[in-house]
């Protein structure tokens, strides 16, 4: 009985292949929409996990506000004195680079870009991981006396010199002039997306000085601690956090007012802001598969309506109600795993193509495209038994005599 079914419900969708196609349309674009959404949002996650771990498993990380991910919340900024602190009196520490950060735009002749100016001590190019490709990093003597030169990353390089020789030239940053003392080798893109090497890094007290001003002058953005190998990079994180709090007067019971991360916590923080909006997205996708069952109801009971005389001809040589049921809810599960079927097709081509063009992994999950496609399936399911119970509770004398 069941491929007696199936071979009817065949014929249909072959005889009116143009309804059939666009009934499934819209399980097609559900599943195609939750599966592209959740491929991305896991290309995304495991793109920010690597990115965070390339920073070396000895990374702390100390922010303003209660961390990283939604619900940080703004607090005050670190002082100078904090970073001071925390460099003499924590164990275990390698150094320590505080940073300053200003968003502005950088100007070489006729040739401007956005870019961000971080300021900070030398040390923030071994502790950020940073080489060299070309001259030289800032001196204690040029950090002291908060002289107007910098180092650029690969970006601007390109955007601004092109194929001239960009050391020694000055670029603009606001109304200072700086010099170019060294160029930064190209790290890609970072951890929140954003372009790494678009950056200039001046001394930390040019910065506060001659850019930020006065507000710019009282503190400092973060701080980055690298932690000897010997050392616990747990351990550091709870000495870091109790200077911290004993400096900015928090008493017992109080809640901090800022973060202090190792490289694990930060990737867990990033990766749990990415795995959010990728269950709202593939949430919000998934509304779309309702629709598409809704569709699938409507077609099924328009079938219903064309068909009764045939119905009332079947039941009456003898065919049971059930088997009636049976085989409207045949074309509508096979409308719907078609649908299923092309929609994860389709998003996997799509997955593919935009991970390439954001420049994140192309991750095949097995197990979301075997739910897509199994709630495809129940979409069918649930969405066909209306109209195959209609059909099935027909009298088939009424239905002989239907026009």
């Amino acid at each position: 009985m069941l491929w007696n079914a199936l071979g009817i419900a065949l014929r249909e969708l072959r005889r009116n292949l143009v309804r059939g196609f666009l009934t499934v349309l819209g399980v097609v674009i559900g599943v195609a929409a939750v599966v592209i959404m959740v491929s991305l949002g896991n290309g995304a996650t495991e793109s920010v996990t690597s990115q965070v771990e390339n920073l070396g498993s000895n990374l702390v990380m100390a922010i303003p506000g209660r961390g990283m991910g939604p619900g940080g919340g703004a607090a005050p900024g670190f002082r100078l004195s904090d970073v001071t602190a925390v460099a003499e009196s924590a164990a275990g520490i390698k150094a320590v680079a505080p940073v300053r950060l200003l968003n502005l735009t950088a100007i070489y002749l006729q040739k401007d870009w956005s870019t961000q100016a971080l300021g900070s001590t030398k040390d923030y190019f071994s502790v950020g991981g940073w080489v060299m490709a070309e001259g030289r990093q800032f001196t204690d003597a040029e950090y002291l006396g908060a002289r107007p030169v910098c180092v650029i990353g690969h970006t601007l390089v390109e955007e601004l010199f092109g194929q001239q020789n960009p050391l020694g030239a000055h670029i603009r940053l606001k109304g200072l002039s700086c010099r170019v003392v060294g160029v930064l080798k190209a790290k890609g893109q970072g951890a929140m997306g954003q372009d790494q090497d678009s950056i200039v890094v001046l001394p930390l007290t040019t910065l506060q000085r001659r850019l930020a001003g006065r507000v710019g002058n009282r503190g400092v953005d973060r701080m980055m601690i690298t932690v000897r190998d010997s050392a616990s990079a747990e351990r550091v994180v709870r000495d870091v956090t109790e200077i911290i709090r004993e400096r900015r007067g928090i008493r017992d019971g109080e809640e901090d007012n800022f973060s202090v991360l190792d490289t694990k916590q930060i990737a867990d923080a990033l990766s749990s802001t990415t795995e959010i909006l990728t269950l709202l997205l593939g949430a919000v996708a998934a509304i779309s598969l309702l629709v598409g069952g809704i569709g699938i109801m409507n077609i099924m009971l328009v079938s219903v309506t064309e068909r009764t005389r045939e119905i009332g001809i079947r039941m009456a040589i003898g065919a049971l109600p059930r088997e009636v049921l049976m085989q409207f809810l045949v074309e509508a599960l096979v409308l719907s795993l078609a649908g299923g079927l092309i929609g994860i097709i389709l998003a996997l081509v799509v997955s593919y193509v935009l991970a390439q063009a954001m420049g994140i992994p192309f991750i095949f999950d097995p197990e979301i495209n075997l739910i897509a496609f199994g709630f495809s399936a129940a979409v069918g399911v649930i969405f066909g038994f209306a109209p195959a119970r209609r059909a099935a509770r027909l009298d088939p004398i009424d239905a002989l005599r239907f026009e």
